[in-house]
């Protein structure tokens, strides 16, 4: 069934038609974005932090956060793929062993040190990538994130070179997050793309025209929904009707 789902996963990375996953950070959200027609559920390492009472940057304890994406593989019947950080400390091995057993088939692996926001060598993180890809087989579906954007050069050139050097390691796709000119990174970029949904992205059709084979939200629809209920506690305290 995890060699299945796997494949289900892998076979929906289609540059022109996105995998659309609206991150999800615990079993309800995951019951509800799988109630809603999605083929695959999507965690967010940030919003399940939140929930656990962590900070982001690998804050969380490994067993409490992999124990959230048990459950939440539990109670869906697709594919999960976890975010996961740069793997919590774990060697290649032991991070695959114990991800696929919470029922997972794919992750997100991110090259800066959640820690201290420092770019990981390239070469150490293809390296890396390549023990997870050997641990792994073909069970799991890895993203390679490429933080370039975010705590690198900011340069496009860094961007694609990491990128061409993780699908060449054995990652399935690459994520260059906050990437300011997805169309460009996808034309250079030999292997499915993902990118991230915020506020000011092009539109879902607009990514899919550009070639982007995944779509991702990050923390951004938690973020939302707790915005949403910190405005009803509010309302409460205010001797508001709250449904209203």
């Amino acid at each position: 069934m995890t060699s299945q789902k796997a494949a289900v996963l892998r076979a929906l990375h289609v540059p022109g038609d996105p995998l659309i996953l609206p991150n999800v950070w615990d079993a309800a959200s995951a019951r509800a974005v799988r109630e809603a027609g999605f083929a695959v559920v999507a965690t967010g390492s940030a919003a399940i932090a939140r929930v656990l009472g962590y900070d982001d940057g690998e804050a969380t304890p490994v067993a409490e956060m992999l124990a959230a994406v048990g459950r939440i593989a539990r109670v869906v019947d697709v594919p999960v793929t976890a975010d996961v950080e740069r793997g919590y400390g774990l060697k290649p091995a032991e991070l695959v062993e114990r991800l696929l057993a919470t029922g997972a088939v794919g992750c997100n692996l991110e090259d800066s040190d959640p820690r201290t926001g420092r770019m990981i060598d390239p070469g150490e993180q293809a390296d890396f990538l390549a023990e997870v890809r050997a641990a792994a087989g073909a069970e799991l579906v890895v993203n390679a994130r490429v933080d370039t954007f975010l705590g690198g050069d900011k340069t496009r050139e860094d961007a694609v070179a990491r990128a061409h050097r993780y699908l060449e390691a054995g990652a399935d796709c690459v994520y260059p997050i906050l990437a300011p000119d997805p169309a460009g990174l996808v034309a250079e970029i030999d292997g499915p793309v993902n990118v991230i949904f915020h506020k000011g992205s092009p539109g879902l059709a607009e990514l899919g025209a550009m070639g982007v084979a995944r779509i991702s939200f990050g923390h951004g629809l938690h973020a939302a929904a707790h915005a949403h209920a910190v405005q009803l506690f509010e309302r409460v305290r205010e001797g508001r009707n709250p449904y209203l």
